[in-house]
């Protein structure tokens, strides 16, 4: 896993961390992963900032989760105020869980905004999960296809069609995946026909061998494969070929989604592509776990008369508290907008760097979500891990926290709060500047 705490390396940190790992990896076992080379003990968040144990203070450049800041008071009110006064299920009538539902459909684009129906989750995960399965019962089917290093989260279906959880993640048999629209290395141009190619010669070898394509399921933003906002051109010439082949297109929009991209509230937006199906999680309670996914009604008709659901969690009273705080404020006057001029000066920033830093290959992204490529040479675009997680622990220790993605670990993923300002960005740039001069 890249950016993360390598045990064997504890003996350099003091006393009180060493016994808070060692009893960390027993009680918990070890599959669970820290952070950085030198772990960070938070103690509280603010906005966009964390706080140690003993009071330090880190700027958060990569938590999209609470995408409007650490303890966000609307947000936080909102749960209070509805756990004083019920929490509960989706299997009484609740006029709120509907209000949200009709606002959130609103925000859609096309046909699955006008007549779409909400299911809800708690997590992303669980969102993905239930989209495939509706998915493979509609079409009787059970290929998949995704990109190269897709995420798409960690139950046992949908870890089985996330490459990117490594080399000794099973996945499943009847998963195809294409390669990542790479815009540092193949030319604009090419990166659609490429892809829709690819997913056609992957349709034909499904069929061939009797499992057919369910679905193409796609992160719009492309995170986990690097991060690649352009062209967006490509999306809808895939979603038309997997649909004559009788699949349905989903779009995951648990990191690309809620405004991140900025100009859009929803990445899928970007391509100008109508999905079948949109997953949601991560931002959409600003840290409080709800989820859910939007399906238009004839692809889920089948599956509500053959099969029952209920999530016991998912929509529940507090969840949609939360929920439709977090709507409400990223939907209020100007915080988009804000957002997008902030991210504008962060952009300008990072590609002022990349001209003065050899190391620095490619800058890319939208709103306020970035990727900066570390390579070895930028003639050969050689990628370098070494160089990627030595920034992102440098930055740690100037008390910024970003993280890696892509096959290699070797593009810094950048993802600040909606809420960032002009001087979290000078902040940032500042200690990134320091970093690769010390680099």
């Amino acid at each position: 896993m890249p950016n993360s705490f390598d045990p064997s390396s504890a003996s350099g940190l003091d006393a009180e961390d060493i016994r808070h790992i060692e009893r960390r990896k027993r009680l918990l076992g070890p599959a669970y992963r820290l952070f950085y080379r030198t772990p960070v003990k938070i103690a509280r968040g603010e906005g966009v900032f964390l706080y140690d144990d003993k009071g330090h203070q880190y700027l958060d450049a990569y938590n999209n989760v609470v995408s409007l800041g650490h303890s966000s008071p609307r947000v936080v009110d909102a749960i209070k105020e509805q756990l004083d006064i019920l929490c509960t299920h989706s299997r009484y009538m609740q006029d709120g869980l509907l209000d949200y539902a009709e606002r959130l459909l609103a925000t859609f684009d096309g046909e699955i905004g006008r007549t779409g129906c909400v299911m809800f989750t708690c997590t992303g995960s669980e969102a993905n999960d239930l989209a495939l399965r509706v998915a493979r019962h509609r079409t009787g089917k059970r290929g998949v296809i995704v990109t190269s290093e897709a995420y798409h989260g960690n139950s046992g279906a949908v870890a089985a069609i996330s490459p990117s959880l490594g080399k000794h993640s099973t996945l499943d048999p009847s998963l195809r995946t294409v390669s990542a629209p790479d815009s540092y290395r193949i030319p604009l141009a090419e990166i659609g026909p490429r892809m829709a190619a690819e997913v056609a010669q992957q349709i034909k070898d499904l069929e061939r061998r009797g499992d057919g394509i369910a679905a193409f399921i796609v992160d719009s933003v492309f995170s986990s494969d690097g991060l690649f906002v352009n062209p967006t051109d490509i999306l809808a010439p895939v979603a038309e070929i997997v649909r004559k082949a009788g699949g349905l297109f989903i779009a995951d929009e648990v990191q690309s989604g809620f405004g991140r991209t900025c100009d859009h509230l929803w990445g899928y937006s970007r391509h100008g592509v109508d999905p079948d199906i949109v997953t949601m999680g991560k931002p959409m309670g600003n840290g409080y776990p709800v989820a859910g996914a939007i399906f238009r009604p004839e692809v889920i008709e089948d599956f509500g008369r053959d099969m029952r659901y209920f999530n016991t969690f998912g929509g529940n009273t507090v969840a949609i508290a939360a929920a439709r705080a977090t709507l409400d404020t990223i939907l209020s006057p100007g915080l988009l907008t804000n957002a997008s001029k902030v991210g504008g000066t962060l952009l300008a920033g990072l590609q002022q760097l990349g001209q003065r830093y050899e190391q620095i290959g490619d800058v890319r992204g939208t709103g306020l979500y970035y990727g900066v490529e570390l390579v070895k040479d930028r003639v050969a675009k050689t990628t370098d891990i070494d160089v990627g997680l030595a920034i992102v622990n440098g930055l740690r220790d100037r008390r910024v926290l970003i993280s890696a993605t892509g096959p290699d670990a070797n593009v810094l993923k950048i993802r600040p709060q909606l809420i960032f300002s002009e001087a979290n960005c000078d902040q940032l740039l500042d200690a990134l500047d320091k970093t690769l001069a010390a680099i």
